[in-house]
């Protein structure tokens, strides 16, 4: 998975174009600038973290590794999927690859929440992980799916492309609470707080999206640390 995101970032081996040729060729309101895209960096370097980290004799038999079982495989092969139909331009396809990574890494976050009192190692490379990638590819299925809407010029109940990329990024916004508040997860919604800062840096001109995500970003970094102070709370 790894290999195949190196290769789509930074040649044109595949399909021609890099990942972010494609994303430029539809533009939206709610896509990021492209610094936004360094988060993987940070992910990967994580997700390598729990490679290594499971496969420590000490660890390999703790619930919280056996728990994930195959589903991590699982996710990598449908990121890489994801990434094929993407350089190939089934954009409309992908948002299928997209969901199906989206449904998977929820059951592997679900499952790693259930660790009440986790060790360093489980909190930096079992729960931290998961917790970025999933807020993440929650923030990269609105915007596959704004784009595949834009490659298609679709424009229901004639509603403006500002309008509904406001829309989303509401949507966005309380999927990040619904999801971040069962778990007290303050590092969840803080994926959506860079995304947010990313596009309202990108679309400073467009002043209803750049407010929007300028205020829902700073909404989310106050819940955000709110949800910290709670959880430390509820430990006590």
């Amino acid at each position: 998975m790894m290999l195949i995101n190196v290769l789509v970032s930074t040649t044109t081996l595949v399909g021609g174009r890099k990942t972010g040729d494609v994303s430029d060729m539809y533009p939206t309101y709610i896509t990021p600038a492209g610094y936004a895209f360094t988060i993987w960096s940070v992910i990967y370097i994580l997700l390598a973290g729990f490679v290594i980290y499971q496969f420590s004799r000490s660890n390999e038999s703790r619930d919280s590794i056996q728990s994930i079982g195959t589903w991590f495989i699982v996710s990598c092969l449908l990121n890489i999927a994801w990434l094929l139909l993407w350089q190939y331009l089934y954009i409309e396809i992908s948002v299928i690859a997209m969901v199906l990574l989206l449904l998977s890494l929820m059951v592997l976050y679900v499952r790693t929440r259930r660790i009440s009192y986790p060790t360093i190692g489980e909190f930096w490379f079992v729960k931290l992980p998961f917790s970025l990638y999933l807020g993440w590819i929650c923030v990269a299925t609105i915007l596959n799916v704004s784009i595949a809407l834009t490659k298609n010029e679709w424009g229901a109940f004639e509603i403006s492309d500002v309008t509904w990329s406001v829309i989303m990024l509401c949507v966005g916004s309380v999927l990040a609470i619904l999801v971040s508040f069962p778990y007290r997860d303050s590092a969840f919604p803080l994926v959506f707080v860079w995304a947010y800062i990313a596009i309202a840096m990108e679309h400073r001109e467009v002043d209803k999206v750049f407010l929007a995500a300028c205020i829902l970003a700073a909404i989310l970094f106050l819940y955000a640390i709110w949800l910290f102070f709670i959880r430390n709370r509820d430990r006590d």
